[in-house]
C-alpha cells in the first residue's frame, strides 16, 4: 500500500544527490557492475550510500558493500615523499657542502631531519663521522623509503606486514576503514529517476489520477523523529522498587498527604521534650499562619484513605471484623493527656521530662521534619485492636539544614514500622540486614545512638563508591514505652521503627556524589531522561 508522509508535488533533491543518482542510472546503462571505489573516486562515500539507498528502495538498482583496509600516508609520509626522507636530506646536505659540522647541520636540514637522519645514513653508510664533521662515503644512493612511501601512496597497500608495523611506529602511515559498493540494474532499472507522487489528494480521488499515479512507498527503515517524551524521575524510579520491596514484606503503605502538622504529631507524641534542640528555629520550619493548630480529633479523610490501603495490600494480619473483636475507641482527649503527664510528671513507668508542659507549644503548626508524625498516627489506630502489623511510608520532610553534598533542606524519608510481640534488636539487625540486601547493599555498619523516642538506637551506614567513604543511610531503633503506652497499645508490644533517605540509595546507585544535582534547581533535565530504570539488587 502506497503511504509515507505526502505533499502535492514531489519533494525535489539536493543538487548533489540528484547528479549523483543520476550518474548512476547512466554510467549502468553504460556497463555494470559498477565499482564505486574506481567509477566515482572523487565523491564521499555518505553521499554514495544515500543515492544507492534512494535507487534501491526503488528496485532500481542493487549493490553489494565491501569494506578494506587502506594504508593513508600521515602529512610527515607526504612530506619525506616530496622532499626525500630524512636520511637522504643528511646525505644531499654532506654531498652538496662536501663536509659539515655535526653542529651545524641540523639549522640546514631541519631538528626532526637532523636527529632521525644521520642515525639511519649511518647506518646504511652513506656518511661517516670524521671527528666533530660529517663526511661522505656513498657517492649516489637510493632512497628506499621515499620510494616506499610513494608506492604506498599510489596503492594504498603494504604486502609486508613487518615493515607495515615499522611504519606504523614511527607514525608515518595509519590504516582506514575503506567501504565500497558493487552496483548492478534492478528489476525496475530506469534512465531516470520516476516521478513519484508524496500525496493523495481530493482532486486526485475525483479524477481517478490516484490509479495510475506513482506512489512514493514508506521507508521502514528510516529513523523516527526523537520524541519529547516524558521521563519519570531516578528518585521516583528508585521510589517504586522501595514501594515493590515493602509490599513483597507485608507491608502496609500509610497516607502522607500532610505535609504540615503540629508539634503534638511531630514532637510530643514521639517523647521528643519542648526543650529540644530540634524543636529550635535553627532546625525546624514553623508555620507563622495560622499561628496553631487544633487538639488532636478524628480525621475522616485520612481515616479513609488508610482503610483504601490496607483493603488494597498484602497484610500479615486479618481485618478486625475478621477475627470477631471490637476495636475500642480512640479517645483522643485521654491520649492529650497521656502525653502531657508522661512528659511533665511522668507515667507508665517512666520519670518523665519534669517540666513544665506547654500546650500552646505542642500545637505549633511545622513541616513536618520526619514521616514518623505519620507513623504515630497509624500506631494509635492500631490501638483499636492491637496485633502485628507492618506499615510504611515515602514521603517529603523538611529540615532546617545547611546544604551540602549530601545535605538538603527538604528530601524524601523512607520510614517502615512493625509491630508484633516479643521484638528484640538483634531481630532489628537481622531484619535490616535482609531488607538493604534486596537493594544490593551488603556489609551494613550499625552504630549506637540516640533518639528520644527510640531505646536502643542505631544508626545505619553503607560505603559509597563514588564518595569514598561510608556514609549514613538510615536510623532505627525500638519506640520508647513513653511514646507507646500512651496510645493505649499493650505494655508488651515493641514497634521496629526505621527510616532511610530515599536520596542517598539513589545517589549510591546512580553515581551522583553531590545531591544538588539529583534534587532541586540545579538537575540537568537531560540527564533525568537518559538515565535508565535502576533494579535496587543489581550492581
Amino acid at each position: 500500500m502506497a503511504g509515507g508522509t505526502r505533499g502535492p508535488v514531489p519533494q525535489p533533491l539536493q543538487t548533489e544527490e540528484r547528479n549523483v543518482t543520476q550518474d548512476v542510472l547512466d554510467l549502468l546503462d553504460q556497463k555494470q557492475p559498477l565499482q564505486t571505489s574506481q567509477d566515482f573516486p572523487s565523491i564521499p562515500q555518505a553521499e554514495i550510500k544515500a543515492a544507492l539507498d534512494r535507487l534501491a528502495s526503488r528496485s532500481m538498482v542493487e549493490y553489494q558493500a565491501h569494506d578494506s583496509e587502506q594504508v593513508l600516508l600521515t602529512k610527515e609520509a607526504e612530506s619525506i615523499v616530496a622532499e626525500g626522507s630524512h636520511e637522504y636530506k643528511v646525505w644531499k646536505a654532506v654531498k652538496d657542502a662536501g663536509k659539515v659540522p655535526i653542529k651545524e647541520i641540523a639549522n640546514i636540514v631541519g631538528a626532526e631531519s637532523a636527529k632521525v637522519g644521520q642515525g639511519n645514513a649511518f647506518k646504511n653508510k652513506w656518511i661517516k663521522k670524521d671527528a666533530e664533521s660529517l663526511v661522505l662515503v656513498a657517492d649516489s644512493v637510493q632512497d628506499a623509503t621515499r620510494d616506499m612511501l610513494k608506492g604506498i601512496q599510489e596503492t594504498k597497500t603494504l604486502s609486508d606486514n613487518k615493515m607495515l608495523n615499522e611504519l606504523k611506529k614511527r607514525k608515518l602511515v595509519t590504516l582506514t576503514k575503506v567501504i565500497h559498493y558493487s552496483v548492478t540494474k534492478g528489476p525496475k532499472y530506469g534512465k531516470e529517476m520516476p516521478v513519484e507522487v508524496t500525496d493523495l489528494t481530493a482532486d486526485m480521488l475525483a479524477s481517478g489520477a490516484w490509479e495510475t499515479a506513482n506512489f512514493k512507498p514508506y521507508n521502514f527503515n528510516a529513523k523516527g523523529a526523537v520524541q519529547d517524551a516524558g521521563s519519570l524521575h531516578p528518585l521516583n524510579k528508585v521510589r517504586q522498587e522501595f514501594r515493590n520491596v515493602f509490599f513483597s514484606q507485608g507491608f502496609v503503605e500509610m497516607p502522607t498527604n500532610h505535609y504540615v502538622d503540629s508539634g503534638f504529631w511531630n514532637f510530643d507524641a514521639l517523647f521528643v521534650p519542648q526543650q529540644h534542640p530540634a524543636r529550635d528555629v535553627q532546625d525546624t520550619f514553623f508555620i507563622s499562619d495560622p499561628p496553631k493548630a487544633e487538639k488532636p480529633r478524628a480525621d475522616p479523610i485520612t481515616e479513609a484513605t488508610m482503610d483504601q490501603m490496607e483493603a488494597g495490600s498484602r497484610k500479615l494480619f486479618a481485618k478486625p471484623d475478621e477475627t470477631g473483636e471490637k476495636p475500642k475507641p480512640r479517645d483522643f482527649e485521654k491520649y492529650w493527656q497521656n502525653i502531657q503527664e508522661v512528659h511533665q510528671n511522668g507515667a507508665f513507668g517512666s520519670v518523665g521530662y519534669r517540666y513544665p508542659w506547654s500546650a500552646d507549644e505542642c500545637l505549633r503548626l511545622v513541616l513536618r521534619t520526619h514521616t514518623t508524625a505519620v507513623s504515630t498516627w497509624v500506631l494509635h489506630r492500631l490501638a483499636e485492636n492491637p496485633r502485628p502489623a507492618r506499615y510504611f511510608s515515602i514521603d517529603r520532610v523538611f529540615r532546617n539544614e545547611t546544604v551540602d553534598a549530601t545535605h538538603l533542606a527538604e528530601f524524601h524519608q523512607i520510614e517502615g514500622v512493625i509491630a508484633d510481640f516479643g521484638l528484640t534488636l538483634g531481630g532489628l539487625m537481622r531484619f535490616l540486614e535482609d531488607f538493604f540486601s534486596k537493594m544490593g547493599l551488603e556489609n551494613l555498619r550499625f552504630k549506637p545512638a540516640y533518639n528520644p523516642y527510640t531505646e536502643p538506637s542505631m544508626e545505619i551506614f553503607g560505603f559509597h563508591q563514588g564518595l569514598n567513604r561510608w556514609i549514613e543511610i538510615g536510623n532505627s531503633g525500638l519506640f520508647r514505652p513513653e511514646m507507646l503506652e500512651p496510645m493505649g497499645l499493650p505494655k508488651d508490644m515493641r514497634v521496629y521503627g526505621f527510616g532511610l533517605s530515599l536520596e542517598r540509595p539513589t545517589m549510591m546507585k546512580y553515581g551522583v556524589n553531590n545531591i544538588r544535582e539529583l534534587l532541586g534547581h540545579k538537575v540537568d533535565l537531560t540527564w533525568i531522561k537518559e538515565q535508565p530504570a535502576v533494579r535496587l539488587e543489581k550492581d
